[in-house]
């Protein structure tokens, strides 16, 4: 092979050294000498392959490619396809030659992915020009190379220029939500998916990774808890009761959907009910697919969101045997619940050992939960030395962002934002005025219309004294989301110190902020304080009891404020 090969090169070089620009316009086409001269261009990476020689075949593929020899469309681009295919998969990186890019004043790719996804992108478009014959393999290897890099939105469109035919329609919707899916734009997924359902449905078939997949999406949003259940129920039925995996995956959904569904009841024993259905679904889905640690955590996550801490802790505690800590997801479920248990020196020191596990990018969450643990036991200083770290790290990701994916940069700006916030309550808690204005301040430049932010607000002006300032910024955090829950009960705190004819108003905040979040033990307390005030001893009492229950079981942050399904 390696004697072959060379034979090759020493004609591709001879021609090359002839024709150093290329073929030269009027040669002939069906010269016998180029026939000869591109079946050596084909040929050489082939059996530098063969040999092993990887490097070699990369650098003769570039050369085959680099200048115009004549080489007919097809041919060219079964050479661009095989280049690509060995740039992905033959785990050598070769260094794309400079010269070659400050030739054509181009920019160089910077890595053989990159290389990859060029040629990639190039075949189809040709593909979509029906320049090429038709080859599926082209958009597999694309969809690989893209989902390496995390270019998903690239894939989308490249897909949605396929012509018809190309694909099922089924397929074609399904892969569209996927990639939409993993670059963050879940409703826009689920939009696809419910157009695909609809029209498959009408025909009488259903597609049945594309239900699965409406169902996880609508697992990750509290708002779409009755579509899942319907997504998970159609799947259920076009299984049989012997297919365990499929079944176990689909309880999973619907016990995950059961949880919020079951908070979104208005009646307490519609809520008592789907709250056990959830438990039951996820119970029996992780019997049935033992060792897996998603459904774990999802059973973790409903039975901290239904405060039976224990089981919750167990469940957690297996999660993270299974993954061998290598679930950062976990890892905050874990400290939460422990904070819960009001356990707070044991969910720091858990969180430590949680930054200890975890890769450098996923220690920052972590990292704010333990400013947050300090804070709740008294610890300011250590808190504010936290957050300092947090903010410094996070800022220092700042200058590599174009390095960084879309999904990536909007996560950073949004825990930089909450840091600030956190920061902002601290220095509240301290009377530090000034201080706290100057992180609200950073806070809404990254986002002015974050109803937190203008919650935060409030709530130091209250601290102030400023009382009448402090109901217009609760308004204005309440005008941005209407269901803000720590909103609706600022204002009503407020409206009941107000009194008089401004305690209905305070009640029905606090009624609605409950039917949103039944375990805010805040909201309790203010809703006894409003019926006291009414004369109304009886539920006043009852209100008052709840209260003290929940905050014994209260964490540092919202349990909801975590996906109920596990994603790294």
């Amino acid at each position: 092979m390696a004697d072959a090969a060379e034979e090759c090169r020493t004609i591709v070089d001879i021609i090359e050294s002839a024709w150093p620009y290329g073929v030269p316009d009027g040669t002939a086409e069906e010269c016998k000498l180029i026939d000869i001269f591109h079946l050596a261009l084909e040929y050489l990476p082939k059996l530098w392959m063969r040999s092993g020689c990887f490097d070699e075949a990369i650098i003769a593929y570039r050369k085959a490619l680099g200048k115009p020899w004549n080489l007919d469309s097809q041919r060219s681009a079964n050479l661009q396809k095989d280049l690509a295919v060995t740039l992905l998969y033959c785990g050598v990186e070769v260094k794309f030659p400079q010269e070659f890019a400050q030739n054509r004043n181009l920019v160089s790719p910077g890595n053989n992915i990159e290389e990859a996804i060029l040629l990639l992108l190039i075949l189809t478009r040709k593909l979509s020009l029906q320049q090429i014959k038709w080859d599926p393999e082209l958009v597999n290897h694309l969809m690989y190379a893209l989902s390496l890099s995390g270019h998903y939105e690239v894939l989308a469109s490249h897909l949605e220029m396929l012509l018809p035919g190309t694909y099922t329609r089924s397929e074609r919707w399904y892969i569209l939500a996927l990639c939409y899916s993993a670059s963050g734009m879940d409703d826009s997924a689920l939009n696809i998916i419910r157009n695909g359902v609809c029209v498959l449905e009408r025909k009488g078939k259903p597609h049945i990774p594309s239900l699965l997949l409406g169902a996880k999406l609508c697992c990750k949003n509290p708002k779409h808890a009755s579509e899942g259940i319907k997504f998970a129920n159609k799947v259920k039925k076009s299984f049989r009761s012997c297919d365990m995996h499929f079944i176990s995956i689909v309880n999973h959904f619907l016990g995950v959907c059961y949880g919020p569904f079951s908070r979104s009841s208005t009646s307490d024993l519609d809520r008592l009910r789907l709250q056990d259905d959830a438990l039951r679904l996820l119970q029996d889905a992780a019997a049935m697919a033992k060792y897996n640690p998603e459904i774990l955590y999802s059973l973790a996550w409903e039975n901290a969101m239904q405060r039976k801490l224990n089981a919750a802790v167990e469940s957690a505690t297996e999660c993270l045997e299974m993954v061998m800590g290598g679930s950062v997801s976990a890892w905050k479920l874990l400290i939460l619940i422990l904070s819960a248990q009001q356990n707070l020196q044991e969910a720091e020191a858990v969180a430590d050992f949680a930054m200890d596990e975890a890769e450098k990018d996923d220690q920052l969450d972590i990292l704010r939960l333990k400013a947050q643990i300090q804070a709740s036991r008294g610890q300011f200083k250590s808190a504010v030395e936290s957050f300092r770290v947090l903010l410094s790290t996070i800022q220092a990701k700042k200058e590599v962002w174009t390095s960084i994916s879309c999904n990536e940069v909007k996560s950073l700006q949004k825990l930089e934002m909450d840091a600030w916030l956190d920061l902002a309550s601290i220095y509240t808690k301290l009377e530090a005025w000034h201080d706290s204005n100057i992180c609200l301040d950073k806070a809404i430049s990254i986002d002015f219309f974050y109803p937190k932010c203008w919650h935060i607000r409030g709530l130091l002006l209250e601290a102030q004294s400023l009382h009448q300032e402090a109901l217009m910024v609760f308004s204005f955090a309440l005008s941005i989301d209407p269901d803000y829950v720590p909103g609706m009960v600022c204002m009503a705190e407020i409206l009941r110190n107000i009194g008089g004819i401004s305690l209905s108003s305070a009640r029905t905040f606090l009624r609605n902020a409950l039917r949103l979040d039944p375990t805010n033990h805040r909201a309790w307390l203010s809703l006894g304080l409003v019926l006291k005030a009414e004369g109304s001893l009886l539920e006043a009492a009852d209100c008052f009891q709840a209260a003290y229950e929940l905050r014994e079981l209260s964490p540092i942050q919202d349990f909801s404020k975590q996906l109920p399904i596990m994603l790294h």
